[in-house]
């Protein structure tokens, strides 16, 4: 694949956004709201993590996101005996050969679909972090090349807390955005036990783009200006989640990028040629909240939506930049 894409044109890239949108409505029963977020955090090129409780459509959505982008996708189911050569590969003695042959494990994909992956022991989660983190994988002192596009679709079910490990905060840093999908409306779910017994809602939906234009519409939307005074306002959110006395630990720097890189994309959504304020204030509930830890430790293992409720309280008191 070639390293370097060119981007769409933003009209081009806006349609591609919302095509993405509307297919995935149309084949399942989540809110559009939570669809929309998924759909940009691929966008900006992030991974994803997607926590609720089980039931809700969190593979199905996964699977689905992996079936709209023509690309080589893998699925990983964790568990707490899983060894990181079961996510990287082995290298094997060749006998006929005399040399050793490295055979690709699962995370060799463009779109990685990790299955409960808090079921994963610490060792096996620090060889994901690794892929995550740096596009790479080392195997017996080797590094080799993760393809690009490379994202990770993780789930996790908060309320099933036998046989899992939490997840540090380093590798939920990794992840761009963390999305709670809650329950359908009423008709959505009328509908959905409506249809066959057995029907897979993803299994009729046909790929929507190839990677490069996955990767074109990342380009595009990183060619959305920010004002300096609309990246001071997100530098803003970010402090005060570091000073605030209701957290031990705030959002990091690679929380900022992540915050102005789905800003972008939602600005680029609704065809604006910059970012503005409110685009900010809209994506930091799903992009700062799982990168805090709070001083209560209940905090801290809450809903997402309490969480969410807590960074309110810390993100309000923070000004927004007036237009000239």
């Amino acid at each position: 694949m070639p390293e370097s894409i060119s981007p769409l044109r933003p009209a081009e890239a806006q349609r591609l956004l919302h095509a993405l949108v509307d297919a995935l409505d149309g084949a399942l029963s989540c809110r559009r709201g939570a669809i929309e977020l998924a759909v940009m955090t691929i966008a900006a090129g992030g991974h994803l993590l997607l926590e609720d409780v089980p039931g809700i459509g969190k593979t199905t959505l996964a699977r689905a996101l992996a079936g709209a982008v023509r690309a080589r996708a893998s699925r990983i189911q964790f568990t707490p005996d899983m060894l990181p050569s079961d996510l990287t590969g082995v290298t094997v003695f060749d006998q006929s050969a005399k040399s050793f042959t490295f055979h690709p494990g699962p995370l060799f994909a463009q779109v990685v679909l990790a299955d409960e992956i808090n079921r994963a022991n610490p060792k096996t989660q620090a060889a994901l972090l690794e892929a995550m983190g740096e596009g790479h994988v080392t195997v017996d002192g080797k590094t080799y090349r993760l393809p690009r596009p490379f994202m990770v679709i993780a789930t996790q079910n908060p309320i099933e807390m036998e046989g899992t490990y939490p997840l540090p905060e380093a590798q939920l840093d990794r992840f761009m955005c963390r999305v709670s999908l809650g329950y359908p409306d009423a008709e959505a779910e009328a509908r959905m036990l409506m249809a066959p017994s057995g029907r897979d809602p993803a299994s009729g939906l046909a790929p929507v783009c190839t990677t490069d234009e996955l990767r074109a519409l990342a380009g595009a939307a990183a060619n959305v200006h920010v004002a300096p005074a609309v990246a001071s306002y997100a530098v803003a959110l970010l402090d005060a989640t570091r000073t605030s006395p209701l957290t031990r630990l705030g959002a990091s720097p690679r929380a900022g990028l992540a915050l102005l890189a789905m800003s972008r994309v939602r600005a680029l959504a609704r065809g604006q040629k910059a970012v503005f304020p409110g685009d900010i204030r809209a994506m930091a509930p799903t992009v700062l909240t799982h990168r805090i830890v709070f001083t209560d430790p209940q905090a801290t293992s809450a809903a997402p939506s309490h969480q969410a409720e807590l960074l309110e309280h810390i993100l309000a008191d923070v000004p927004a930049p007036r237009r000239r």
